[in-house]
């Protein structure tokens, strides 16, 4: 037996020609709104590729400037490294002339690090402080560099949250050992010598290849005569 088929009612068709009403109603009402939004949407995402498109070339250039002060830097030229031969620009010229570049936010690292290096921790720490990098190993060793410079200016407990932070930013055999160990030595240094023992022992037990567990017998053993004293 079959089956009859239904057919829309007179009330059925009435609802939805009264939805649809509304939604026309509703499009002529806002239809001003709705065109700025859409006009707003084009324009903002023009923008993006505008902007893109103007980027590349200043970014090429940022890059082929760079390459020199790297090559000073590696050598230990901080200082032209920083500023500059004459002819090739160095890292802080870079950070100026080209601060919307991947190139010069790399600057920033490498002239926190040069005058690190140079001594000059405050510098140091205000560069690395506009570093910004996911990079599994510049983002610890930023932070760790500017632990370092803490600990030069004799802020310890600054530079010990710092060391710990590149501790936790990126686990690795390179850089996990190197800021484990400060951390304890700065622990020792506050009188911590549990504290100590402890990163000393983690060292021993997780990174037993690294350079820091070479000696770690020897940080283990003084660490636990200072504990029980």
């Amino acid at each position: 037996m079959s089956k009859k088929k239904s057919t829309p009612s007179h009330d059925q068709f009435e609802a939805v020609e009264s939805a649809l009403s509304r939604t026309e109603q509703l499009i002529e009402d806002n239809s001003k709104t709705l065109t700025i939004v859409v006009v707003a949407i084009i324009l903002i995402f023009g923008a993006i590729w505008g902007y893109r498109q103007y980027k590349k070339p200043i970014e090429r250039e940022a890059q082929a400037q760079l390459f020199m002060a790297e090559q000073y830097f590696a050598k230990d030229s901080f200082n032209l490294a920083l500023k500059g031969d004459g002819n090739n620009l160095g890292f802080l010229d870079i950070i100026e002339e080209y601060g919307i570049t991947k190139a010069a936010n790399l600057a920033e690292y490498y002239a926190g690090i040069s005058y690190l290096h140079m001594e000059n921790y405050e510098e140091a720490i205000a560069h690395l402080e506009k570093f910004n990098s996911d990079d599994k190993m510049l983002h610890p060793i930023s932070l760790g560099s500017m632990g370092d410079a803490h600990v030069e200016l004799e802020e310890l407990q600054k530079g010990l949250n710092f060391y710990e932070k590149a501790v936790d930013a990126s686990e690795n055999e390179f850089t996990t050992p190197i800021y484990l160990m400060k951390s304890a030595l700065v622990y020792e240094q506050q009188g911590k010598h549990n504290k100590a023992l402890e990163l000393f022992k983690r060292i021993q037990n997780d990174y037993p290849e690294s350079a820091e567990a070479e000696d770690i017998e020897k940080h283990i053993g003084r660490a636990q005569a200072l504990q029980n004293n």
